[in-house]
Order: structure tokens, then C-alpha cells, then sequence
């Protein structure tokens, strides 16, 4: 069986776990805080945070394009579950391209098959590399490893039998980035405040005192930090657009549910179902073009960060009409309208937020024209 067909027999399943077992459990996941924590396992045992890593790692064999396809058919019914299939497949994105071993070694099958949830602390570092704030956590060589200090305000899909992965900087030497357990000695994991939506999605502020990293938890030390996080940012970034993707399908929905009686009037508001169904399918071609350049190497930075922030912008709009397409209905609290405006939000504003993509291609594209 060839890649593409394995891919055309894995979506209609991962589509029918889905509606079968999320999408009921979508209101309670939005206004109750409930971590889908079963229906993660089994996703996890269906390949679904595994299609960009290779077989004998635990994966699909298939690639990036592929995984940015399931995040959005499980967006298509729940963002928040989106969100957290972004975390996961993330972390075993980072894994896979460790430049030491050892964290592969240890847990990159698990992570791709979902057997150890694990989420992605790197928003921090990310948005310390673009100029936007100071690091927040620090790390000083002690012998092959290093002691960890500072607090991060939100990590998602982190627990105390979890994994994260962060990142930390080494006085003048640069990032350190690596594994940490939800129960390793030095880390205490805190609630946050609560959300207006995505409560569900485990995410606690992780406090470091005097944590031990030992060497075997190290995916990048300084040295090799600056060559990975080339590697992995186009992923990092790309892999978020299934999220707004399955947003704008579930957006679709109600506007076609709500265009079975309301057409005669829906027809005289801005961003038509048809419109909007255009817009993603073009974007969704361009942003599984980039992903399979990432999968093989480093995807141009400036492309990915114009889709990512298009597939933000997308969702906004998606959700609004979305909203405005059900009327009074759209308002009520249950009403899934509801909950797609702030899941749109949400992909507006987690790192890279929408502010943050355009600081980015702002500067490329600056350096780009002195260069010229």
C-alpha cells in the first residue's frame, strides 16, 4: 500500500473517531474544562500524532502535509482537541529531528504513538528569538547536564505523567533546549487563571527550582540550538494552521446548517460560505506544498509565516460569518458559533500570534529589500 493510499484509508477513520467520540464531548471540553484524555489514546493508537515521523520511530511514514490534515479534521470538531494534537505531534516533531539521540531514543515512540502525552513549552523562546520578550528560564552547566531556574506562565498538555519540552537560555552561550517529566523533582506544576475558552486543553504554569537536567534529556545544547531551531520552526509554525483549517470547516457547517432556512437573508452578509470554502482549499494546497518541503528540509521561513498568519485571519473571518450567518442562535452559549469565535481567537493569539507573524515577516521583508 502506497503512502497516499494509506493516508486515504487513515483520514475517513480518524474523521469517523471524531464525530463518533469528540464531537459530543465538544461542549464539555469548551465550558467545563474536560481533558479529553481517552479520546487522545485513541487517536494516538490510530497513527494520528504520528504521520511526519517514520514507522521504525513509532510513526506513519507519511509527512507533515499529512498530520496538518488530521489536526484539522479533529478541529473540525473541536479546536481546543486541535490544539492539543498540535502539542503532541509537535513534541514528537521536535524529537524526530533531535540532534542527540538519546531523547529519540527514550521517547519519541511513545510520544508518536500517544502512549506519553507530552506538550510544547517553546512559546517563550520563540517570541524571545523574534525580539518580543525576555527568556524566562535560565539554565547553568553543572558537569554533562545543567540546573534549570525560572517559570513559564502557560504550558498546555502537561500533567504530572507528562512530558514538555522547553527551552532555556545558558548565560552567553546560547539555548538549551530539552525533556522534562510533570513529575520530575524541582518542577511544580501551578493552574492558571481561567480561560474564556481552550480549559480544556491542561495547560499550567511550570515552575523551576533548581531542577537537575540530566544529559540524556538534552535534545539541543547550546551549540547545536541555533541549526535546530531552523529545523523545526517551519514545522512548529505550519502544524498550527490545521487548527485554524478545522476551524474554518466547522465554521462552514453552520453556515450551511443555518443556509437550510435563513439563505433569503444570509445571502446580504460579507464572507459567503462559498467564498470562504475557496479561500481554505487554496490555502490548504499552499500550506501542504511548504509542509512537505519541511518534512525534507528547512520550508523558506517567509512563505510558511504568510500562510500561518493567513490561516489566523481565515479563521476570524470564518467564525464571524459564522456566527452572524446563525443569528440569535449564534449568540446563545451552546451554540457552536459560540465556542468557533473563540477558538478563531485563540488561533490569533497563541504564539506566533497573529501580531507576532507579521513583526516576523515585517523583518524578513525589510532585510530582504536592503539585501536587493
Amino acid at each position: 500500500m502506497s503512502e497516499h493510499q494509506t493516508t486515504h484509508v487513515l483520514s475517513p477513520a480518524i474523521s469517523a473517531l471524531a464525530r463518533a467520540e469528540l464531537a459530543p464531548l465538544a461542549g464539555a471540553i469548551d465550558q467545563q474544562g474536560l481533558y479529553p484524555q481517552a479520546f487522545l489514546r485513541k487517536l494516538g493508537e490510530l497513527g494520528g500524532f504520528g504521520a511526519s515521523i517514520p514507522r521504525e520511530s513509532g510513526g506513519l511514514g507519511l509527512d507533515l502535509a499529512d498530520q496538518i490534515d488530521i489536526t484539522t479534521r479533529i478541529g473540525a470538531e473541536c479546536g481546543s482537541t486541535a490544539f492539543l494534537v498540535w502539542c503532541q505531534s509537535t513534541c514528537a516533531w521536535y524529537l524526530q529531528h533531535a540532534p542527540n539521540e538519546a531523547p529519540r531514543t527514550r521517547y519519541l515512540r511513545r510520544v508518536a504513538r500517544g502512549e506519553l502525552l507530552a506538550g510544547t513549552g517553546m512559546s517563550n523562546p520563540v517570541k524571545h528569538l523574534a525580539g518580543i520578550e525576555r527568556i524566562h528560564l535560565t539554565a547553568a552547566r553543572a558537569g554533562d547536564g545543567y540546573i534549570v531556574n525560572g517559570a513559564l506562565p502557560w504550558v498546555s498538555n502537561v500533567g504530572p505523567d507528562h512530558l514538555a519540552i522547553v527551552a532555556a537560555a545558558v548565560g552567553n552561550e546560547g539555548f538549551v533546549m530539552f525533556a522534562v517529566h510533570g513529575s520530575a523533582a524541582g518542577l511544580e506544576l501551578h493552574p492558571c487563571p481561567e480561560f474564556c475558552g481552550m480549559e480544556g486543553t491542561r495547560t499550567l504554569n511550570l515552575r523551576f527550582k533548581d531542577l537537575h537536567l540530566d544529559a540524556q534529556d538534552v535534545l539541543a545544547h547550546p551549540h547545536q540550538f541555533a541549526r535546530f531551531i531552523e529545523r523545526i520552526k517551519p514545522g512548529f509554525i505550519l502544524g498550527q494552521a490545521g487548527m485554524g483549517f478545522g476551524v474554518v470547516e466547522g465554521s462552514l457547517k453552520t453556515i450551511r446548517e443555518s443556509n437550510a432556512s435563513h439563505a433569503h437573508v444570509n445571502v446580504f452578509l460579507d464572507d459567503q460560505g462559498s467564498e470562504l470554502a475557496a479561500e481554505l482549499a487554496e490555502l490548504k494546497a499552499e500550506a501542504a506544498g511548504l509542509a512537505r518541503q519541511a518534512q525534507a528540509g528547512p520550508a523558506p521561513l517567509l512563505p510558511v509565516l504568510k500562510v500561518r498568519a493567513r490561516a489566523s485571519e481565515l479563521a476570524l473571518r470564518a467564525a464571524n460569518s459564522a456566527v452572524l450567518h446563525a443569528g440569535a442562535k449564534g449568540y446563545l452559549m451552546r451554540h457552536p458559533a459560540q465556542r468557533r469565535l473563540r477558538e478563531a481567537v485563540f488561533v490569533a493569539i497563541v504564539t506566533p500570534a497573529l501580531k507576532h507573524l507579521r513583526k516576523e515577516i515585517d523583518d524578513l521583508e525589510r532585510t530582504q529589500r536592503q539585501a536587493a
